[in-house]
């Protein structure tokens, strides 16, 4: 098989697993075992509005700066006295009622930047605003301690920065047999016939003919194993319902899969924000709560850990279209059954000390939740990770 026919056909290679750089082929080898811990991450894309998600209903200058956005009582599920959820949030609140439930408020990072696309970088990468990388957390993580593309899993058709690493990246896939399907095609049961062709070392391509071996490899164990296990739980008939029912899926029949990332987009909300926002927060946590409902049923809950994160907030001042702008600070849900730290993990944000831009200014940085979970619920070198130590929090 010659190169420039490879390359001609190796559009199964980009669609199961993406490759950020031929030249460091595996130099790394998994130096530990997995254990059973998974973590799910759920990405809200565009900017969720925090500020009405959890909300200062009893502070003047949210109403002041909100006349016509801020929340009134009804559309409020009291917390506490001082705060409370979007009525959107509802199945949330009966999740934070069990005790599953920790907020992180105002989150972010230093010199913040307030590009959908930068910003969103930042997080998938966990590096500082001025530094750019091509490796995201998750991928990193998976260059030390992950011992098959299928430690990490995407539920889309395409992988997110997040979970590439330096040399070893997860799996995309939103439905295991169809990428089982591809998987037996014709060019690729080719390819497996030349994994000792001494060429494959030529013009570093023997980096992607592994590369699309190791998906064949995962694509058979993804779906032989998960379809050995169907959801009697009734999800909602969306896109996002149907990636957090595979989740399940996946999770239920005991995948070796770390790590499974998803995602609710369309929270830019620069117009007309309330009723989208209370219907992507419906969607959101309507889904959740029956994910948590079959974990559960399935004795998985106790080690699954879930996180929610969006790029940046909202300008804390409505616009004259009756949205919010991009801001910086903003919320973080974390969800699991073993937490430490319950409910309100911090206070909400000042919103008489706002930065030169009127937005919030942030007091955690997200990082340190990264090494939160790294080190106490994956059991990784947090620092190795993220190339940098950070202070870790409590909530598990």
């Amino acid at each position: 098989m010659d190169r420039r026919k490879f390359l001609k056909q190796s559009s199964l290679a980009s669609s199961l697993f993406f490759v950020p750089s031929f030249v460091r082929a595996f130099e790394k080898v998994a130096t530990s075992k997995l254990g059973y811990k998974r973590l799910v991450i759920i990405q809200l894309s565009g900017g969720n509005d925090g500020l009405n998600s959890v909300v200062p209903f009893r502070n003047d200058l949210y109403y002041k700066e909100r006349p016509t956005l801020g929340l009134t009582p009804k559309d409020i599920i009291k917390l506490n006295d001082e705060v409370g959820l979007n009525t959107s949030l509802a199945p949330l609140k009966r999740l934070y009622d069990k005790g599953y439930v920790s907020i992180i408020n105002n989150v972010g990072y230093p010199n913040p930047i307030r590009s959908h696309f930068r910003s969103m970088d930042i997080w998938q990468t966990g590096s500082d605003s001025n530094q750019y990388s091509q490796s995201g957390w998750i991928g990193r993580y998976l260059d030390t301690y992950g011992k098959n593309p299928h430690s990490a899993i995407e539920i889309d058709d395409s992988l997110s920065l997040a979970m590439k690493g330096e040399s070893m990246n997860a799996i995309a896939t939103k439905d295991p047999k169809i990428m089982y399907n591809l998987s037996k095609g014709a060019y690729l049961k080719n390819i497996n016939k030349h994994v000792a062709d001494k060429h494959l070392s030529e013009h570093n391509l023997g980096y992607l003919y592994k590369s699309m071996i190791a998906a064949e490899s995962s694509a058979k164990y993804i779906y032989e194993t998960s379809k050995t296990v169907t959801s009697k739980k009734e999800y909602p008939n969306h896109k996002f319902g149907k990636q957090m029912k595979t989740t399940a899926q996946f999770i239920n029949s005991h995948l070796k899969t770390k790590v499974y990332y998803t995602s609710l987009g369309g929270f830019d909300t620069h117009v007309n924000q309330q009723n989208v926002q209370k219907r992507l927060l419906t969607t959101y946590a309507e889904s959740v709560e029956v994910f948590v409902e079959d974990l559960k049923a399935n004795n998985t809950f106790k080690d699954t850990l879930i996180l929610t994160f969006s790029e940046f907030g909202r300008r804390v001042k409505q616009n004259a279209s009756l949205g919010t702008d991009h801001g910086t600070a903003n919320n973080v849900f974390i969800i699991g059954e073993n937490l430490k730290k319950q409910g309100l993990y911090n206070n909400m944000a000042s919103l008489n000390d706002l930065d030169d831009n009127g937005d919030l200014k942030f007091e955690i940085d997200f990082r340190t939740i990264y090494a939160t979970v790294l080190d106490k619920w994956l059991q990784a070198e947090d620092q190795k990770v993220l190339n940098k130590s950070f202070k870790q929090l409590h909530f598990i």
